[in-house]
């Protein structure tokens, strides 16, 4: 009778420790296919940079575009994220500090040289990248850090 019951037993303790091992393994699996075959992406954040609006506070800018016999007029409001220089000041007054003025001269400039058909909505981030490599030419050295238009009309 003493045989019956550990041969009954036998199996129970069999099955329970089959469970464990399996158990362990398939944690040790994951564990392997989590670190090995993920990639964790590190996001650098930057710190932002001062914001320039650049026009009329209100308006933005007025421009005709298309060439002088288009008739056509784009009011644009951008807003240019520049990298901070502790050395810099804020010009005081009402007068633009001399960057400010070759920042403003530089979109006008890539804006009034494009076409009509270049401002459809797809061609939006081309135009932001032409204003940021044409500013940042202006300038003389890379301080733009985003361009930003904030509204948009063309009559």
């Amino acid at each position: 009778m003493a045989d019956k019951e550990e041969k009954k037993g036998f199996p129970i303790m069999m099955v329970a420790a089959i469970l464990v091992i399996c158990c362990a393994l398939a944690g040790g699996i994951s564990y392997f296919v989590v670190t090995k075959f993920t990639t964790t992406e590190k996001v650098v954040a930057r710190e932002p940079g001062t914001m320039v609006k650049i026009g009329d506070a209100k308006d933005g800018l007025i421009l005709n575009i298309g060439g002088l016999s288009s008739g056509r007029f784009l009011k644009i409001g951008v807003t240019l994220e520049i990298k901070t220089d502790t050395k810099a000041q804020e010009s005081a007054g009402k007068t633009q500090s001399p960057d400010e003025i070759k920042i403003q001269d530089a979109v006008v400039c890539v804006l009034r040289s494009q076409k009509l058909e270049d401002f459809e909505p797809a061609k939006q981030e081309h135009i932001k990248e032409l204003i940021k490599n044409e500013v940042n030419k202006a300038l003389g050295k890379d301080v733009v850090m985003d361009v930003y238009i904030t509204n948009f009309v063309l009559q």
